[in-house]
């Protein structure tokens, strides 16, 4: 991890990038823990950066498509956790019963008794 010691503008754009493909890698490997730390790094980033009146857009071109790229990422994550969220919902449900419909249209309700194992296989 590189300090905020250097405070020129391109040392800054530096670190971001660096710092942008640590995001990326956290992202691609599932390692959603790391996230808060790097989003904390990232915000005194942009703070400092911010601070600068005079930064030319061709600077940051590089950066942008980064942080465009990780917020797909990061909304691609966020779907797959809303995946999971749905049918962990849906397995418990299943536990609790079952709801089918018969050919007339009526719903026909079958609750389970007991302990349901779920099987895993592979």
């Amino acid at each position: 991890m590189t300090l905020l010691t250097d405070q020129s503008p391109q040392a800054l754009i530096d670190q971001l990038d660096s710092l942008l493909e640590e995001e990326r890698a956290a992202l691609t490997k599932g390692e959603l823990n790391k996230l808060e730390a790097i989003l904390e790094r990232k915000e005194a980033l942009f703070d400092k950066l911010n601070s600068y009146s005079d930064l030319e857009a061709e600077a940051l071109e590089t950066v942008q498509g980064k942080v465009s790229r990780n917020q797909a990422l990061l909304g691609s994550a966020m779907q797959g956790i809303k995946a999971v969220a749905n049918r962990m919902a849906e397995l418990r449900k299943v536990r609790k019963g079952l709801e089918v419909y018969d050919r007339a249209g009526r719903r026909t309700s079958f609750t389970t008794k007991g302990s349901v194992k779920l099987e895993k296989r592979a």
